[in-house]
């Protein structure tokens, strides 16, 4: 990895980015010993790219408000078998997870996106925003010898904001949809199915604010991860979450765990109280999204900055 890229990070950022690296690499290698095709075997990673607030030396590390700025990154794989949903990145985050929440050696989380590098370069090649501001931006961690990313263009503002307008009619409309049944199953009673409806209602808007003013979304249900990735573009919204007390903490970890333990687990609970609190909040972030695409959706598309923090 190529410290002198880091020049404006502390060394204690350095060296947790290097400890980062090594992760990634180490549970790549660890899963190609398991593949039995050749294909699978060539599997490698062409690039690693830090984005975000720590590429550009505005992080923020409010210890006050608990508010810290994640670490992002783009891996850049030569399959589109090995992007996204593979075992390996799976792994990788736990091993994150765990070395920020509970060993402590990391002072920051870690969020990470994987692409193909045909991918990569085909949206780079199309002028997405988001790619492009990685592209300008990002500082090269390891780069694969002979495989450079793609010149971008620039999206033409019309293009843009018609793309922007397509998401909103899909994705607001069915997060409100789905906040509507999340309210009928309360009131029945339903407790699990509200909480796993309001986690739907909340990944929905998540999506459609970064998809309108980004055009990209990782593809994730995880609740902290969308939320930190769009707080940053939007950063209005991160009222809608306070961490003040261990009741709201506590009522946020139960919406980002019902995707999965509200269906699957007999042990997963959640009180009235806590349900209550999550259909204000919800109801608060959906008021939130929607003024903020809106405002989007008016204004130049070419105009508005989709820098993450």
């Amino acid at each position: 990895m190529d410290i002198e890229r880091l020049s404006h990070l502390p060394e204690k950022k350095r060296r947790e980015l290097q400890r980062i690296a090594q992760i990634l690499f180490d549970e790549f290698d660890e899963s190609l010993k398991t593949k039995l095709s050749e294909k699978a075997k060539r599997g490698r990673i062409l690039k690693l790219i830090l984005f975000g607030s720590y590429a550009r030396g505005n992080w923020v590390e409010d210890r006050k408000s608990g508010y810290l700025s994640d670490y992002d990154l783009l891996i850049v794989v030569n399959y589109e078998q090995f992007a996204e949903r593979y075992d390996a990145w799976e792994k990788a985050a736990a091993r994150f997870a765990q070395e920020f929440e509970i060993a402590g050696h990391l002072s920051a989380p870690v969020n990470f996106i994987v692409h193909s590098y045909e991918e990569v370069n085909s949206l780079l090649a199309r002028g997405w925003p988001f790619f492009v501001d990685i592209a300008r931006d990002g500082i090269p961690l390891y780069e694969a010898p002979g495989h450079p990313l793609a010149s971008p263009k620039n999206l033409a503002p019309e293009e843009a904001r018609a793309e922007a307008q397509k998401h909103f009619d899909h994705w607001f409309p069915s997060a409100a949809h789905r906040y509507e049944l999340a309210m009928i199953a309360a009131q029945k009673g339903f407790s699990k199915e509200a909480a796993f409806l309001l986690h739907q209602s909340t990944e929905a808007l998540y999506h459609c604010i970064l998809l309108v003013k980004s055009l990209y979304s990782p593809k994730s249900h995880k609740l902290t991860f969308l939320r930190s990735q769009a707080e940053q573009i939007a950063p209005e919204l991160s009222t809608v979450w306070p961490d003040d007390t261990k009741f709201t903490k506590r009522c946020f970890n139960r919406l980002d765990r019902a995707y999965v333990d509200a269906r699957y687990s007999p042990a997963y609970e959640i009180t009235d109280e806590e349900l209550a609190w999550l259909m204000e909040r919800v109801k608060l972030l959906q008021d939130g999204v929607k003024g903020v695409c809106k405002r989007a959706l008016e204004s130049s598309f070419s105009a508005r900055s989709t820098k993450y923090h």
